[in-house]
Order: structure tokens, then sequence, then C-alpha cells
């Protein structure tokens, strides 16, 4: 009997659940920032001090961009019968959802309201969410004669290890990575003594981000472990934010709703750099699948949106994508975005990496922008246990870690000189090309050229 009635609550739990799912979600882009009660003349209203601080070093004017989406257009949205889920400010829209499509004809209706597109619907997963568990830890790994254990020669591919030797790991940098979940972080050994800031989880924000997809993990690994002579990082004294904002389960436009809002909260706390190792081109709707003439750096909103991260002072570096063995082959969005660093892999020899995405973008800028170890990586398990992987989503945390030691070490220089920087210093500046890019970058004759010019 007992059996019975648990069973008969949890339908009921599973049913409400159900009946209780907003099953739409859409994005608004809105007109303007009109009667705003902000101003650009007093930033400290509606920026941290720490995003503040870093435009003034950098010589970046804040502009009307940097203004939250207007409140009373936000309130005149929700009075439409629809939930806010997130918004962005650089490119002024809200997302929201709902379960009634008559809610957002009333939406395009209002007077402010530039367009709206469907973002997301509600699948068989969304109803049945699966149920997470942590893995069981092993906890072991290899002892190694280098002080970096396994991550040597993935270091001394772009020469970093002379630069952590010059001292610059990564100290007083901060890096935001933006993936689909830190499973076990909290508790693998070599990672508990990650100098973490915080978390955020974009997706979900009941979620415990350390129960979510282990992908973050292992990207995280690359550039945070900090386990001398098992696998050292290549930014082991850097301190880093969590932040989440891929649901695994599906593959929807909102997402890039979700990166757009997580883009602009590393920005508020202060971000240096930030990693992304994720890539969109094709969604569970194929109605909104890009083409290749899509790929401009324009067309999706995450490209919009990194292309302006170098105007706010953060450094972006992203994954290329792992298409190049594939019939799509070119690069994904964020990764066709201007001034930002698009990594393909190679492996620690310096040999292309088969699935490693080419470019060019559609208006002809080079991509890949560089390449860095991302065949036969080491990286964590969420077990505890070093492993190799293979992946774009690697070789762009490998170097991610080397642009903030670069970074520490030339202070002065702006996110876009960063950039350049990185670009210049590819064994292939010369000659580049859509497959390497600029080729394999060396972080210390990058460092070695600032510092003559001094």
């Amino acid at each position: 009997m007992r059996k019975m009635l648990l069973l008969a609550v949890a339908m009921m739990v599973s049913f409400t659940l159900s009946a209780q799912l907003d099953t739409l979600k859409y994005r608004i882009v809105l007109t303007d920032k009109d009667n705003s009660i902000f101003s650009i003349d007093k930033p400290e209203e509606f920026l941290t001090k720490k995003a503040i601080e870093r435009r003034i070093k950098q010589g970046l004017s804040i502009d009307e961009s940097d203004l939250p989406v207007n409140a009373s257009y936000i309130n005149a949205i929700k009075e439409c019968g629809v939930s806010i889920v997130t918004k962005g400010k650089w490119e002024n829209f809200v997302t929201v959802s709902c379960n009634d499509p008559l809610a957002i004809d009333k939406i395009k209706d209002l007077a402010f309201v530039a367009s709206v597109e469907k973002v997301w619907f509600a699948s068989e997963k969304d109803h049945n969410p699966e149920v997470l568990t942590r893995d069981s830890l092993v906890n072991e790994m290899k002892r190694c004669d280098s002080y970096y254990g396994a991550s040597l020669e993935q270091i001394q591919l772009c020469n970093a290890d002379k630069l952590h030797e010059e001292g610059f790991k990564g100290e007083g940098m901060t890096i935001a990575v933006i993936d689909a979940g830190y499973h076990n972080v909290d508790v693998i050994d070599g990672m508990d003594n990650v100098k973490i800031l915080g978390t955020k989880d974009f997706v979900n924000s009941n979620s415990d981000i350390y129960e979510e997809n282990g992908h973050g993990t292992s990207v995280l690994s690359c550039m945070a472990m900090n386990k001398p002579h098992y696998m050292i990082g290549t930014a082991p004294q850097a301190e880093y934010w969590l932040l989440r904002s891929e649901d695994e389960s599906t593959e929807h436009l909102v997402e890039q709703d979700y990166w757009a809002a997580a883009v602009e909260f590393a920005d508020s706390v202060g971000v240096d750099v930030v990693n992304t190792s994720l890539g969109y081109h094709e969604f569970d709707d194929i109605s909104k699948n890009y083409t290749y003439n899509q790929l401009d750096g324009k067309h999706a909103l995450m490209s919009r949106q990194a292309a302006r991260m170098a105007d706010k002072g953060m450094v972006l570096v992203c994954s290329a994508g792992n298409s190049g063995a594939g019939s799509w082959k070119k690069t994904t969005a964020p990764g066709d975005a201007d001034n930002i660093i698009t990594v393909g892999a190679v492996n620690s020899e310096g040999t292309l990496a088969p699935f490693s995405s080419i470019g060019n973008t559609a208006d002809n800028r080079i991509k890949p922008d560089v390449v860095s170890v991302g065949w036969e990586t080491d990286v964590m398990g969420t077990d505890g246990v070093v492993r190799k992987a293979n992946g774009t989503s690697f070789s762009s945390p490998v170097l991610c870690g080397m642009v903030a030691c670069l970074w520490q070490a030339c202070p002065e220089l702006t996110a876009k000189q960063i950039v350049q920087l990185i670009q210049q210093s590819g064994d292939r500046f010369d000659s580049p090309d859509n497959i390497y890019g600029y080729g394999i970058p060396n972080v210390w004759n990058a460092y070695q050229t600032v510092n003559k010019k001094k």
C-alpha cells in the first residue's frame, strides 16, 4: 500500500511539473533605450567598479550598449502574460517564456519591439529531465619526473613554460569559463585548490553546477590544474568564474541568449579573459540551421556579442569546432566573430587534427586565428583520472591560459592588442590560410617582442 501511495505521489509531482513547464521561449529585440533612468555619465550606477576600471585602463568608452535594458519595457512585456528568462543589454533584448503564442502576438504590437523570434520549444527531454548522479571518484594520477606532469608537451608547443619560468602563471588575472557544467570539480584531487571566485548557471538557476555535464571539468583542467608532477594547467595561478550556458540535452537558439547573459555577467565581475568551448550551426529546429553565408560574424547573436567583448576590455578565446572531417567543415558561431581568438587543433607535434574546423569566414577573414594542442590533449576526467581527449574544446583552453599569462606579463596592452599579438606570434603569420590560420603561436616570443619595444 505504501509503495502504491508513493508511486501515486510521484506521478502527481511529475504531472504538476509537466503542467507548469513553459513550452515556448522567444527573444524580444527592442528598438531603443529611450527614457532610461541611467546615464552613461554615471556608470557607477549600472557597472561594477572592476568593469569601469578595466575600461579606463584600456582607454575604452562607456556607451549606450552598457545601459541596462529599459525596465519599463520589461514590465510592459511581462504584463502580456509571459515570464522573463534572461536579458542582454549589449544587443538590447529580453528572452521570455510562455505557453500561449497569443501573448507573443500582444508583444509584437508593442511600439518598442523591433523583432520577435522563437528560440526554444519544450521536448520530451524537458518534460522528463535526466536524473543527475555524481561519478564515482578514483582520484589516481600517474606521477611524472617533469614538473608539468602529463601536460608538459601541450604547454611546451607554444613555449608557455618559459613564461611560467619568468613567474607569469596567471596570478592577478581572472578567467571566466562558459560551458555545459563542471561535474565533480569541487571534489577532484588537484582541482580542489583551484581559485574559484564563484559559479553561476544561466540555464537553470536551481542546479548544482558541480553535478551538471563534465565537459567543463576537462576544459577547466587544461588551464587551472595545479598538481606538480601530475598535471599543471596553462594558468594555474589565475582566478576563475565557472559559468553555465549550454543545455547539453537539446540544441536551441536560446542557449545563445544564456551565453550572451553569461558574457555580460563576466564583464560585470571584472573578468579579463573568457574561454568558451562551445559552437553552434545545427539546431533541433532545423529551420534555424546556419548556412556558410551566415558565418560573417554578424548573423548569430553569439557572434555579435563576442565581437563586442574586446570593446569592453575582455579577450575571448573560443573553439573553432570539430567539423573538419564532416560535411559542414567550417568554424561555428561564435568562432566567426571579429576581435577574438578562434582556436583550431593540432597534436603536440604540430600536426593538424583531422576534425579541426576550417575557415575562412563568409566575408573572408582568417579563421581559425591560431591552433594549439587539441588532439591527444591531456585533460582531467570527472572521476579524477587524467586521460587523453580530442577536440578544439581543449585546444581553446590550453591557449586561453597562455593568453592570460601573456597579458599578466604585458599588462599595458589592450584586449585588441593581445588578440593581435597572439596572431602575430603564429608560425604562419606571413602566409596564413584557412586551415591553421596564423599557425602555432609562440607566447614567449610574443612577450619578448613587447619587451623589446619598451
